[in-house]
């Protein structure tokens, strides 16, 4: 496929910086790294990445190959930036398989692509990690230029940054890149003191509902208790993987990670996991697993070898509002998609993607796309917000 290039190619010059770009987490020091991500998302961590390419998560062979970008001043790194080459979009959660199949119907190529994001991990953060915000817009600058030229010389077709935070959000829309909009659902803590002070704000059936499913948890004689992931045996990381990867067997398809991997946070990052496990007769029958943040848990994997009834609604989301609570945890994040969870106090949340294609006409037909599918999701998430479960007018 000859490409056009959807911008100018006016150089951003900065002669104190260097660009480098690196192959595996390994090229780069731990320390330096999470220097400039911070204490705020668990996924972005060195050992997080790590531990996706050392355990065979990620690679070429899987799909992602690491390209990892690195900003150096004077050989000190002042910014990065988490990159992958993709030859497919699994584990991606930001769904453009009606792009690659338009590309395809015109006789176009869509892989390989660039891809900044967190694999397999639909959670917003921050995808440019810089030592100063104030070079946050040049630095990133820099990367897309570095990026586009790549492109431009490797024959890839386009660049995607998903789930970015707001802030980096403008910031890639100041450099002209398409915005595409989605929604998940997303819990906030409120200044709760208990589970019971969180449903005194539910309306009565709702309240209802949601007291009954837990009233069946322990009916079927399940009892659950958690642990952060540093006091989980071997034995036990070994029954939560079963779990884990029964969820997508029973989906018809392989899961994206491995035992190796949960097993190398749990030693890296354990202190940053939480194991709910639920038992019954002294036999495991279910686990789910999050990971902790400065001010957010993020709900990440479930599963069951056998269906209970509301065994999930508990172990994925009344365990995490518990320990948000008692915690002092300000959001609770629990994955993609689920419109379940509206009824039990989730409201929906605006994410984003930034999207740049090398093809001119592409690039084009992609935005009038998103503006038609903009005006969809902001009619879907006024819909689901009037399904949530609080008072309304002083009603009980």
């Amino acid at each position: 496929m000859k490409l056009r290039l959807s911008s100018s190619r006016k150089k951003v010059w900065c002669p104190m910086m260097a660009i480098k770009q690196i192959n595996a987490m390994v090229q780069v020091d731990a320390q330096a790294w999470n220097s400039l991500v911070g204490d705020a998302c668990p996924f972005l961590r060195h050992e997080f990445l790590l531990a996706l390419e050392q355990t065979g998560c990620v690679s070429a062979q899987t799909g992602w190959q690491p390209k990892h970008l690195l900003m150096l001043e004077r050989n000190r790194l002042v910014g990065a930036m988490p990159l992958y080459l993709k030859t497919h979009s699994r584990g991606e959660y930001v769904f453009d398989s009606q792009w690659a199949h338009a590309a395809s119907h015109y006789g176009q190529d869509y892989y390989p692509k660039w891809l900044t994001a967190i694999p397999f991990t639909p959670c917003q953060g921050r995808r440019l990690l810089v030592k100063n915000d104030r070079n946050a817009l040049k630095i990133l600058a820099l990367f897309i230029e570095f990026i586009k030229d790549k492109s431009a010389q490797e024959n890839i077709t386009s660049w995607h940054c998903l789930f970015p935070q707001i802030q980096q959000l403008e910031e890639l829309r100041q450099l002209g890149l398409a915005i595409r909009e989605g929604v998940q659902f997303h819990w906030t803590n409120k200044g709760y003191c208990s589970f019971d002070d969180f449903l005194a704000e539910f309306n009565t059936s709702k309240r209802k509902m949601v007291k009954r499913e837990r009233r069946k948890v322990s009916e079927q004689g399940i009892e659950l208790f958690q642990l952060h992931g540093n006091e989980v045996t071997a034995q036990q990381w070994t029954i939560f993987f079963d779990f884990y990867r029964m969820t997508y067997f029973k989906n018809g398809m392989p899961p994206y990670l491995n035992l190796d991997f949960f097993l190398a946070c749990a030693v890296s990052m354990g202190k940053d996991m939480l194991l709910v496990f639920a038992k019954k007769d002294e036999a495991y029958v279910g686990a789910a697993l999050s990971f902790i943040g400065k001010d957010t848990l993020y709900g990440r994997y479930w599963g069951c070898l056998e269906e209970y009834n509301a065994l999930h609604f508990e172990a994925c989301y009344y365990q995490g509002l518990d320990y948000c609570i008692a915690n002092g945890i300000k959001y609770f994040d629990s994955g993609a998609q689920g419109e379940h969870k509206i009824g039990r106090g989730f409201e929906p949340v605006t994410t984003y993607s930034a999207h740049w294609f090398c093809d001119v006409n592409f690039a084009q037909a992609i935005q009038h796309f998103l503006h038609r599918e903009k005006l969809a999701v902001a009619n879907y998430k006024q819909e689901a917000a009037s399904y949530l479960p609080f008072k309304k007018n002083g009603a009980n």
